[in-house]
């Protein structure tokens, strides 16, 4: 058994350094061959999406790279000395996939996405296998915490379950305002915060006044012409965080730029992205259609880097940035200094600006308490963190013997909620049914917005 255990922990070691950008068109070629697309054809798709990758990721990177330092720079300037160090979401996922649990949680999701598939149960064909470690990281605390293997397995499944549901929910208006059809996106740290931003809309909606703010890219473009496009958008939000970094004129306008670029260019990337799917999801279509004469609505699950390029997406996740440093300041009971994961607050925010219709202002505004609730939680989750990276052996030395977290996905309340619940917390476990109550509520209240064929009917 041990032997055979690493044997699968080895080979998962190897496919996973691959890195996503290989990874993923090798999956998407395999995927296209099993659906009976030709070769040739499945191979050309393969390697475009891989493309799209390239072009996606190193915008994504383009633009961490120019918001991190600037986010340093004013979490300096405001004096924040906090304890806990924000490594952020990719050391956390390397650690996670040096846990015992990560080879078990790749086949466990495949498994359950298929068994979910046969019943009906989704609609998503998840096949963005670099984020099960999302799934993978709500099991490795629940091992941490219980020390039982199998109920890490539970943890890690009832992730995946709840995640690739709220995929479907999401899918159609994910498809409207991020232009991907047949796309869902089945990554966890964003995902769940759409039945919040569902919620949060139809409240504001019932506000005087708030309801009448409207600030998405259509009506800003419309309002302020050429200062409305979205690469001025972008270049007025980097002269922004540079003033507040106290960048000289050559540093402020040098990031306005930048951040006028991504957002310019970043959309581009998803079509590229999207030329080399689009084949592959209509051959998926056809394939399941023939099997499955009553479903033609499957969805391609994939990396919420795809909804990134949304215009509304990127200002948001700017906007956020000086309020994240703000709250960390002033929030009581917060222990962490966010730094690292400053320049993923576009993926934090990516569902919450889509269940609001794109409307910028109220999704700052509904990102405001949940960006609290992180702060909260990535403080009291660092000690359970800081022992699950000394476990797989992570090199702490960066943390100067502080107990490590990540703002945003160390922060993220359905996953603490399910650590909680397996720890045995009697207030989790009541907490967890008025939270389902809230989101079946939810959809029932917003159901003609979260399906707009419904609504284009009445």
């Amino acid at each position: 058994m041990g032997g055979m255990y690493k044997g699968l922990y080895d080979f998962v070691q190897y496919f996973l350094g691959l890195g996503a950008i290989v990874m993923l068109p090798i999956v998407i070629f395999i995927l296209a061959l099993c659906f009976r697309i030709k070769p040739a054809k499945a191979f050309r798709s393969a390697l475009v999406v891989g493309i799209g990758f390239v072009g996606v990721f190193t915008i994504f990177a383009l633009m961490g790279d120019q918001v991190g330092p600037a986010a340093k720079a004013i979490v300096q300037r405001t004096g924040l000395n906090l304890p806990d160090v924000d490594l952020g979401w990719a050391p956390l996922s390397a650690i996670t996939w040096g846990s015992i649990i990560a080879p078990f949680a790749i086949v466990l999701t495949l498994v359950i996405n298929l068994v979910m598939l046969a019943f009906k149960w989704t609609k998503t064909v998840d096949i963005d296998i670099w984020n099960y470690w999302h799934f993978a990281f709500a099991g490795a605390l629940v091992y941490v915490a219980t020390g039982n293997f199998f109920l890490g397995l539970l943890g890690t499944a009832i992730a995946a379950v709840v995640i690739i549901k709220i995929a479907d929910w999401c899918a159609p208006l994910t498809q409207k305002y991020c232009n991907l059809p047949g796309i869902s996106l089945p990554t966890l740290s964003s995902a769940v915060f759409f039945p919040i931003g569902l919620l949060g809309n139809w409240v504001i909606d019932r506000i005087p006044g708030l309801n009448k703010l409207q600030a998405d890219p259509v009506h800003i473009q419309k309002r302020f012409g050429i200062f409305g496009e979205p690469m001025m958008v972008g270049f007025m939000l980097g002269v922004l965080l540079g003033l507040l970094a106290g960048y000289d004129f050559k540093g402020v306008l040098s990031l306005a730029i930048y951040l006028a670029a991504v957002m310019y260019i970043l959309p581009r990337m998803v079509r590229i992205l999207m030329d080399g799917l689009i084949p592959v999801s209509d051959g998926v279509k056809d394939f399941m259609a023939k099997r499955f004469p009553d479903r033609k609505d499957f969805y391609i699950g994939l990396d919420i880097a795809v909804a990134i390029g949304n215009p509304a997406i990127i200002a948001t996740g700017l906007l956020l940035t000086p309020i994240a440093i703000l709250l960390a300041f002033i929030v009581p009971g917060n222990e962490t200094l966010p730094v690292a994961d400053l320049s993923n607050l576009a993926v934090f925010c990516s569902m919450i600006v889509v269940a609001c219709n794109q409307n910028i202002v109220r999704a700052v505004i509904i990102s405001i308490p949940c960006l609290v609730g992180d702060l909260l939680i990535c403080s009291a989750a660092s000690p359970l963190i800081t022992k699950l990276a000394t476990t797989v052996g992570y090199d702490m030395s960066a943390a100067g013997g502080s107990n490590i977290t990540a703002f945003l996905d160390g922060g993220n309340p359905f996953r603490y909620l399910i650590y909680q619940i397996f720890s045995g917390n009697v207030v989790a476990m009541v907490i967890a049914v008025i939270v389902a109550a809230l989101v079946f509520l939810t959809y029932k209240l917003t159901y003609k917005q979260t399906h707009p064929e419904v609504e284009a009917q009445d």
